[in-house]
Protein backbone atom coordinates (compact mmCIF):
# COMPACT_ATOMS: atom_id res chain seq x y z
CA UNK A 1 0.00 0.00 0.00
CA UNK A 2 1.41 3.39 -0.95
CA UNK A 3 1.40 6.52 1.13
CA UNK A 4 0.19 9.91 -0.06
CA UNK A 5 1.58 13.10 1.47
CA UNK A 6 -1.02 15.75 2.30
CA UNK A 7 -0.07 19.42 2.08
CA UNK A 8 -2.11 22.61 2.18
CA UNK A 9 -1.32 26.31 2.39
CA UNK A 10 -4.42 26.68 4.60
CA UNK A 11 -2.39 25.28 7.52
CA UNK A 12 1.11 26.20 8.67
CA UNK A 13 3.97 24.74 6.67
CA UNK A 14 5.90 22.05 8.49
CA UNK A 15 8.61 23.55 10.74
CA UNK A 16 10.60 20.34 10.86
CA UNK A 17 11.20 17.05 9.14
CA UNK A 18 7.57 15.92 8.85
CA UNK A 19 4.52 16.22 6.59
CA UNK A 20 1.27 17.93 7.55
CA UNK A 21 -0.43 14.56 7.10
CA UNK A 22 0.15 11.17 5.52
CA UNK A 23 -2.63 9.09 3.97
CA UNK A 24 -2.27 5.31 3.80
CA UNK A 25 -5.30 3.53 2.41
CA UNK A 26 -8.32 5.23 3.96
CA UNK A 27 -6.44 6.29 7.11
CA UNK A 28 -4.94 9.77 7.45
CA UNK A 29 -2.37 10.54 10.13
CA UNK A 30 -2.58 14.24 11.01
CA UNK A 31 0.64 15.72 12.34
CA UNK A 32 0.62 17.88 15.42
CA UNK A 33 -0.65 21.40 14.94
CA UNK A 34 0.17 24.32 17.18
CA UNK A 35 -1.44 27.76 17.16
CA UNK A 36 0.48 29.17 14.20
CA UNK A 37 -1.35 31.37 11.73
CA UNK A 38 -0.62 29.83 8.30
CA UNK A 39 -0.44 33.24 6.60
CA UNK A 40 2.10 34.80 8.96
CA UNK A 41 3.61 31.76 10.72
CA UNK A 42 3.18 33.73 13.95
CA UNK A 43 1.69 32.23 17.10
CA UNK A 44 -1.85 33.24 18.01
CA UNK A 45 -1.89 35.38 21.15
CA UNK A 46 -3.26 33.72 24.26
CA UNK A 47 -4.25 30.17 25.02
CA UNK A 48 -7.85 30.47 23.83
CA UNK A 49 -6.78 31.87 20.45
CA UNK A 50 -4.15 29.14 20.15
CA UNK A 51 -6.71 26.39 20.80
CA UNK A 52 -9.00 27.81 18.10
CA UNK A 53 -6.08 28.06 15.67
CA UNK A 54 -5.00 24.47 16.42
CA UNK A 55 -8.46 23.15 15.51
CA UNK A 56 -8.66 25.43 12.45
CA UNK A 57 -5.30 24.10 11.29
CA UNK A 58 -6.35 20.48 11.84
CA UNK A 59 -9.59 21.18 9.96
CA UNK A 60 -7.65 22.60 6.99
CA UNK A 61 -5.38 19.56 6.79
CA UNK A 62 -8.33 17.17 7.19
CA UNK A 63 -10.12 18.91 4.32
CA UNK A 64 -6.98 18.82 2.15
CA UNK A 65 -6.95 15.06 2.70
CA UNK A 66 -10.55 14.79 1.49
CA UNK A 67 -12.25 14.57 4.87
CA UNK A 68 -13.41 16.71 7.75
CA UNK A 69 -13.05 16.85 11.51
CA UNK A 70 -16.09 14.56 11.67
CA UNK A 71 -13.83 11.83 10.24
CA UNK A 72 -11.30 12.09 13.09
CA UNK A 73 -11.38 8.91 15.18
CA UNK A 74 -8.50 9.68 17.57
CA UNK A 75 -7.26 13.01 18.86
CA UNK A 76 -4.30 13.73 21.13
CA UNK A 77 -4.12 17.10 22.88
CA UNK A 78 -0.95 18.28 24.60
CA UNK A 79 -1.13 21.15 27.11
CA UNK A 80 1.66 22.96 28.91
CA UNK A 81 -0.87 23.90 31.62
CA UNK A 82 -3.61 21.40 32.45
CA UNK A 83 -5.67 24.17 34.04
CA UNK A 84 -6.71 24.96 30.44
CA UNK A 85 -8.33 21.52 30.08
CA UNK A 86 -11.89 22.82 30.57
CA UNK A 87 -11.33 25.61 28.01
CA UNK A 88 -10.03 23.07 25.48
CA UNK A 89 -13.17 20.96 26.01
CA UNK A 90 -15.39 24.00 25.53
CA UNK A 91 -13.64 25.09 22.33
CA UNK A 92 -13.38 21.54 21.00
CA UNK A 93 -17.19 21.32 21.13
CA UNK A 94 -17.28 24.16 18.57
CA UNK A 95 -15.32 22.05 16.06
CA UNK A 96 -16.48 18.50 16.83
CA UNK A 97 -19.92 17.05 17.40
CA UNK A 98 -21.10 13.74 18.83
CA UNK A 99 -20.02 11.08 18.49
CA UNK A 100 -16.71 12.61 19.55
CA UNK A 101 -13.39 11.00 18.63
CA UNK A 102 -11.40 9.03 21.17
CA UNK A 103 -9.01 11.45 22.86
CA UNK A 104 -6.09 11.80 25.19
CA UNK A 105 -5.14 15.04 26.94
CA UNK A 106 -1.60 15.14 28.22
CA UNK A 107 0.27 17.69 30.29
CA UNK A 108 3.74 18.41 28.91
CA UNK A 109 6.65 20.58 30.02
CA UNK A 110 7.04 22.45 26.72
CA UNK A 111 5.90 22.54 23.09
CA UNK A 112 7.52 23.87 19.90
CA UNK A 113 7.60 27.67 19.50
CA UNK A 114 6.52 28.00 23.17
CA UNK A 115 2.97 26.98 22.21
CA UNK A 116 0.42 26.42 24.97
CA UNK A 117 -1.35 23.60 23.12
CA UNK A 118 -0.77 21.10 20.33
CA UNK A 119 -3.05 18.46 18.85
CA UNK A 120 -2.65 15.63 16.38
CA UNK A 121 -5.02 12.96 15.23
CA UNK A 122 -6.00 10.02 13.11
CA UNK A 123 -8.78 10.28 10.54
CA UNK A 124 -10.52 7.44 8.69
CA UNK A 125 -12.21 8.18 5.37
CA UNK A 126 -15.10 6.22 3.87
Amino acid sequence: MSKHIIRTDAAPAAIGTYSQAVKVGNTVYLSGQIGLDPATMQMAEGTEAQVHRVFQNLKAVAEAAGGSLADVVKLNVFLTDLSHFAKVNQIMAEYFSEPYPARAAVGVAALPRDADVEADGVMVLD
